[in-house]
């Protein structure tokens, strides 16, 4: 393995600390099969949908990292069968040579083109020491029961199955480097179901992980239970290896870096299934004093410190004045709709625990919160402005945690295509 090296001081990091990136012998497709493994990510979908999509497709990734898709409906998605068929799946996935492994250590370059977007990442992998010092920087805390799930995950593959999304501040040595690397043949290159073009190139020498030495943080963009759950793993084997040396594989995890300019960042909205015992027009009535609010308007806000709501069959624009005054965090537009709205107004108090509110990915759209409130499966929805990729940054860099739900990233990576094993 390249790696890049990190002297430590007496606490533990130096003054100048370096991130440590990691080439890696990658268990993957066999060329043909790419297109055949490749999934969905396992959080973006639900079971029923997980079911639909791997329907007929013997090698599909979901298999892997939506196992309950081949248990009755109703089965506890965390039993530990449903963990164990996982772990069947994916010796089986290898047994047929289905997923196979690289000779070398590699780093990958991987490319996604969605219409006219088009961002270019790197795949290897991250240190659980950078995470657990916060080199790494968070910006949501973690829900117990999801990191849970992940780090049975992980210790039932004894693998990570999808990478944590990072990001980092432009580097022109690092562009200048995937550049050239684009330019090669690829490793893979094929178009998902959705119209994504997903491409991806293999780097055997250590061009790039020496291009990081300039890059002192990455941030989580997404996967904070991801990271988590492979910090955890790699805790727990750490203490379990009186043998440990720092070197094992547990030490690191799957990473995909993004460069913070190439990241395009959608809304996340929300539903709300309930008015809290208000009556539409109480409820109209109590916005007034936090929110100037304009009736039939279009669906998506143009600007910061706009939404929009679906109440009963009609969009309704909500803007407002901040004072200046606020916190990074408060400055947020969830954070104000939080605030000023959905606790005050309708008891959300705690979003990341409450059942009675449902987060959308923006790439749903807006069509899908009307749905969900004419089929009356929601009684408000809102549809939110984007967050701005400095202000995830900067909220991470005070060590500030932004409200659940905040941002939507897209495009997704496909599942299956880079797999990082712990042995």
């Amino acid at each position: 393995m390249a790696s890049i090296p990190v002297i430590d001081s007496p606490m533990g990091l130096c003054s100048n600390p370096r991130m440590k990136i990691n080439s890696f012998k990658a268990l993957r497709p066999a060329e043909d099969m790419a297109e055949q493994v490749a999934s969905v990510p396992y959080d973006t979908v639900n079971t029923e949908e997980a079911i639909a999509l791997a329907e007929g497709k013997q090698w599909s990734f979901l298999r892997i990292v939506r196992p309950e898709l081949e248990f009755p409906t109703g089965t506890d998605t965390h039993s530990d069968e449903v963990y164990a068929k996982a772990a069947e799946n994916f010796k089986k996935f290898q047994d047929e040579n289905i997923l196979i492994r690289d000779e070398e250590p590699s780093i990958y370059v991987y490319r996604q083109i969605m219409g006219n977007h088009s961002q270019s990442g790197i795949v290897a992998c991250s240190n659980i020491e950078d995470y657990e010092n916060n080199l790494i920087k968070k910006h949501e805390k973690t829900r117990s029961e999801k990191e849970d799930d992940r780090t049975r995950h992980i210790q039932s593959l004894n693998a990570n199955a999808g990478p944590v999304f990072l990001t980092y501040r432009k580097d022109t040595g690092i562009d200048a480097i995937v550049s050239e690397t684009e330019k090669n043949d690829p490793l893979y290159d094929l178009t998902a179901p959705d119209g994504i073009r997903h491409t991806v190139w293999q780097v055997t020498d250590n061009s790039i992980v020496e291009a990081f030495e300039n890059v002192r943080e990455f941030y989580i963009a997404d996967g904070h239970h991801r990271a988590a759950a492979a910090a955890r793993t790699g805790k727990e084997k750490r203490a379990a290896n009186p043998e440990h040396t720092g070197d094992e594989e547990y030490n690191w995890f799957l990473t995909v870096l993004f460069p913070s300019d190439q990241l395009n960042i959608l809304a996340y909205n929300r539903c709300v299934h309930d008015l809290n015992g208000l009556g539409e027009e109480d409820f109209l009535n109590a916005l007034n004093d936090k929110f100037d609010i304009e009736e039939n308007t279009d669906q998506l806000p143009t600007t910061p410190r706009q939404a929009r709501m679906y109440l009963n069959g009609k969009w309704y624009g909500l803007s407002w004045k901040l004072t200046g005054e606020e916190s990074p965090v408060a400055e947020l537009d969830v954070s104000y709709l939080q605030d000023n709205l959905l606790a005050p107004l309708l008891g959300i108090n705690d979003p990341r625990t409450s059942d009675r509110i449902d987060f959308i990915g923006g790439i749903r759209g807006p069509e899908e919160l009307a749905r969900l409130i004419d089929s009356g499966k929601g009684a408000v929805a809102f549809s939110m402005y984007p967050c701005l990729v400095e202000q995830m940054m900067a909220i991470a860099d005070t060590g500030g945690i932004m409200p659940p739900k905040s941002t939507w990233f897209e495009p997704k990576l496909r599942s299956g295509l880079l797999i990082h094993t712990l042995e």
